[in-house]
């Protein structure tokens, strides 16, 4: 009994799922973690370009979210992060399609390394900030865990705007409850 074509490809078995989910969060905050030790050994206050004025590395320190978003609302981002990430966890605990599996992993991966920060930082308990340290012009100073919540967001949306569905369909249902439209014209083909 052969596949769909691209099955394969596209779907991992519910027994890799998890592995791959908790692969992709632990690369991603170690990643960013690392960045960010590395940017801290390194950097100082001193602004220095790498290619041009389009790309410096400049170490900041952010009470903000996301590309310094709401500036001294640290503890309430901790909470909506640490609410945000569980959610997307529970949700993700469903998923195997690899690029679903992808954008949850990236996005909590994300948020786990800038709660980190929040959680173990100067000033103190969910009220860290954050280390930012890539510049690009005219945009604000952010770090590789904002890159990733915003690349695993962008994807999830692709995903939902292509209709790709998070998990492969069994039994005439779709990943989201409602009958495949492959076995509704099933009794059209035998007329």
């Amino acid at each position: 009994m052969q596949a769909k074509r691209g099955t394969s490809l596209t779907f991992v078995p519910r027994s890799q799922a998890n592995r791959r989910l908790a692969l992709t969060l632990f690369l991603t905050a170690g990643l960013d973690l690392a960045s960010k030790s590395a940017a801290l050994a390194t950097l100082g206050s001193q602004r220095h370009k790498l290619l041009g004025n389009f790309l410096s590395l400049h170490l900041l320190y952010n009470s903000g979210a996301a590309f310094s978003f709401a500036p001294n609302r640290t503890t309430l981002l901790t909470a909506f992060s640490m609410t945000a990430g569980t959610l997307i966890l529970i949700r993700a605990k469903e998923f195997t399609h690899r690029l679903w599996l992808l954008s949850a992993g990236l996005v909590t991966g994300g948020i786990c390394g800038n709660l980190i920060d929040r959680i173990f930082r100067a000033p103190g308990a969910l009220a860290g900030q954050v280390i930012d340290w890539i510049e690009l012009p005219h945009w604000p100073t952010f770090n590789l865990a904002d890159s990733s919540i915003v690349v695993g967001a962008v994807l999830a949306a692709v995903l939902v705007l292509r209709e790709i569905p998070s998990r492969e369909s069994h039994g005439g249902k779709n990943s989201h409850g409602g009958l495949d439209e492959r076995d509704t014209t099933k009794g059209d083909d035998n007329e």
